[in-house]
């Protein structure tokens, strides 16, 4: 197929670009919403067009400039200024988005076609591309083998999160010294905001900052269930008591505080490179981890949880209560991490039954889905319906849509084996060997599990949870 002519193709363009502008709105629900799908898809096809041309640019400003003498240090080093007022953005936002178009065309090809092809958007592909940027271009590449076929469903907060934990292992000790590194820039700074308000801001190590986060609104529960608010609403109430904690204006209570880390046998008890991982918050170097749980000084209380096989989900409890509750809750947190709605990546507030309890529905981690309180509260809105399919979660909505999510890794990781410490100098690890038959190739559906757990060959792989506090 020949090119199409420059000036062809803008005229092309120009014409699509009218007839979009006098396109009418659609007169039904269902088609309103296909064409905001289709209209999302052309965006992303848009994207993944200027990316193309982006990286051909550079290239031709680079033999433009080599014709013309400039040093090679300097050849096409002003490519994304240009490219960013061709955007009509700031030559700032031109040159990062040139490098994301190199990283994307020579790093990342699995993202840029699903790009390409509409099947993500320009965020989700952003988002690859910064939490790789510390990474090898053979290891980014290997993240984006890895995370082809979570980027469809993902939310934008799991896909950050699973990202920045591979690129952790593949990368631990770097990712290591560079978590001690920024410990060290510890602050707290003011801002002040509009209407006679400030804003604190601390950056800290991040189970310091989960620990803060979670003292405050533990506290606030427990005042707002006494009664103790006083017409204060649950973040205000937060924000007195960090006034109160940090000033010492008024006595603060002890407030019972758990922060839950998931993390592999092995980067507990060896030196294992997966990185841990905080409910709902995301990964967090295993080094790191390891050397919190250790330095710990609040008593600390270890629990083994088993997954299936594949690692998708937690082996199942049921209970004969109408709620969940206990231990039951807290399995459903770890397993759903944020809310299972898809593309919701909110925390989870509400552990609720996906068949109701009043149509016949079982207390079981089967039949449980975590999920914020608004989407909890949407699908007893008329017209809205979740159902339990195997492991997946199916979404119906009002215009009878019908969205499905699958189940989320328990812990991301990418399996590569450490090399043994018994295998002698020189030789062949054969644990490292065999890496090729457990790196992500063409992935093809797991198995299902065995409906009986006795069998032999269904085996459980082990997890450890640290509670500390």
């Amino acid at each position: 197929m020949e090119a199409q002519p420059a000036s062809d193709t803008l005229a092309e363009a120009d014409r699509f670009s009218a007839l979009l502008r006098a396109l009418t709105p659609a007169t039904t629900e269902r088609e309103s919403l296909d064409r905001i799908t289709a209209f999302e898809a052309l965006k992303a096809t848009l994207t993944a067009v200027q990316i193309r041309e982006a990286v051909a640019f550079e290239q031709q400003r680079r033999t433009r400039d080599a014709l013309n003498s400039v040093p090679v240090a300097k050849q096409g080093r002003r490519a994304g200024d240009e490219i960013g007022l061709a955007r009509k953005t700031s030559p700032g936002t031109g040159r990062k988005f040139l490098t994301t178009a190199r990283t994307l065309s020579a790093d990342l090809p699995s993202t840029l076609t699903a790009l390409s092809s509409g099947v993500i958007s320009d965020v989700k592909a952003q988002i690859i591309v910064d939490e790789t940027s510390d990474l090898t271009p053979e290891q980014r590449r290997r993240v984006d083998l890895r995370m082809r076929n979570t980027l469809p469903e993902a939310g934008l907060g799991t896909l950050r999160n699973e990202a920045r934990a591979l690129a952790a292992e593949l990368a631990a000790d770097d990712t290591a010294k560079r978590a001690a590194e920024a410990a060290s820039h510890r602050r707290v700074t003011m801002t002040p905001t509009r209407h006679g308000m400030g804003r604190v801001n601390a950056t800290l190590p991040l189970i310091q900052a989960v620990a803060v986060f979670e003292g405050l609104r533990t506290a606030a529960d427990t005042k707002v269930a006494a009664g103790d608010a006083g017409g204060r609403t649950h973040s205000q109430m937060m924000a007195d008591l960090l006034v109160e904690r940090t000033t010492g204006q008024a006595e603060a209570g002890a407030v019972p505080m758990e922060v839950h880390i998931v993390i592999d046998t092995d980067s507990l008890l060896d030196s294992g490179r997966v990185p841990a991982w905080l409910p709902g918050y995301g990964p967090l170097p295993s080094r790191t981890a390891r050397d919190s749980i250790a330095a710990n000084r609040a008593r600390a209380f270890i629990r083994r949880l088993f997954t299936t096989p594949t690692e998708k989900q937690l082996v199942g409890m049921e209970s004969r209560r109408r709620e969940f509750s206990g231990l039951l809750r807290r399995m459903v947190v770890f397993r759903d991490d944020v809310c299972r709605t898809p593309w919701c990546d909110a925390r989870i507030k509400h552990a609720d039954h996906v068949q109701a309890a009043a149509e016949g529905g079982p207390t079981t981690m089967e039949n449980a889905s975590g999920l914020c309180a608004s989407c909890n509260y949407a699908k007893e809105h008329p017209g809205w319906r979740h159902q339990a399919a195997e492991n997946d979660l199916v979404v119906l909505t009002p215009s009878g849509r019908r969205y499905k999510v699958g189940p989320r890794p328990f812990m991301t990781r990418v399996r590569i084996p450490r090399r043994s410490p018994l295998t002698p100098a020189g030789a062949r690890d054969w644990g490292q060997a065999l890496a090729g038959f457990l790196d992500p190739q063409d992935e093809t559906p797991p198995h299902p599990p065995p409906s009986d757990f006795s069998s032999l060959e269904y085996q459980f792989r082990s997890r450890i949870i640290a509670d500390s506090g």
